[in-house]
């Protein structure tokens, strides 16, 4: 069959969408696969007729590519929603870019940890927290070994940076958080992240010393 143009595709999609016609009807009529159909229309609904006339990729930020990826790790939609959201034409773009973020660095072989994030508790923070100081920062690591997501393993860390131990808490909502700690427990969490911070230091000291003796050797 002769190749069907931008304008036919768009005449199309718009039937489909007036229920005049439905995926299936247009896929038998032109001969194409209902899939091809069904990327179509995901793709118009997304970005509008200007998804028939595109050449190439369409150059992304990295921070609108990270806004995209923290909207689908933060539950704020299926791949569809968010592709649609962000004018994305193809969810396996949006796919590629949560296993690239989600990856991080070369430890990972590439491959996504963990997509999405679950519920936890302030245990559980001040120990994700103390695990990802002690190792450098490496949020993918982090994410990997507590079943969560990079983002969690990020904001966590942050949040703790910037707020001590009370930015770990979860004070959503209007009544005290079950969670609520008394001063004995804020101090023992604060300690086992000081202490956390205080190995790192030393490993960072160690390293720079054996630097500055092979620097020696070499001189």
């Amino acid at each position: 069959m002769d190749k069907i143009s931008p304008e036919e595709k768009i005449q199309w999609m718009k039937k489909i969408l007036q229920k005049k016609e439905s995926i299936s009807s247009v896929a038998s009529k032109i001969g194409v696969y209902y899939t091809t159909v069904d990327k179509w229309l995901r793709n118009y609904k997304a970005i509008g007729p200007e998804a028939f006339f595109r050449k190439g990729h369409t150059y992304r930020t990295p921070a609108q590519k990270e806004a995209a990826v923290f909207d689908y790790l933060s539950g704020k939609g299926s791949l569809r929603d968010i592709c649609a959201r962000h004018k994305i034409s193809d969810a396996q773009i949006l796919r590629r870019w949560i296993m690239k973020y989600n990856s991080h660095d070369k430890e990972t072989g590439g491959r996504a940890i963990m997509t999405k994030g679950r519920k936890t508790t302030f245990e559980e923070r001040v120990e994700i927290v103390q695990y990802c100081i002690k190792h450098s920062h490496n949020y993918s690591e982090t994410a990997k070994k507590f079943h969560i997501s990079y983002q969690q393993a990020r904001s966590y860390t942050i949040r703790y940076e910037e707020n001590g131990v009370d930015g770990l808490q979860d004070k959503r909502g209007k009544r005290k958080s079950p969670e609520e700690m008394t001063e004995v427990e804020k101090l023992r969490a604060e300690v086992r992240l000081l202490r956390a911070e205080k190995r790192r230091a030393e490993i960072e000291i160690s390293f720079l010393k054996k630097l500055e003796e092979i620097e020696r050797r070499g001189g």
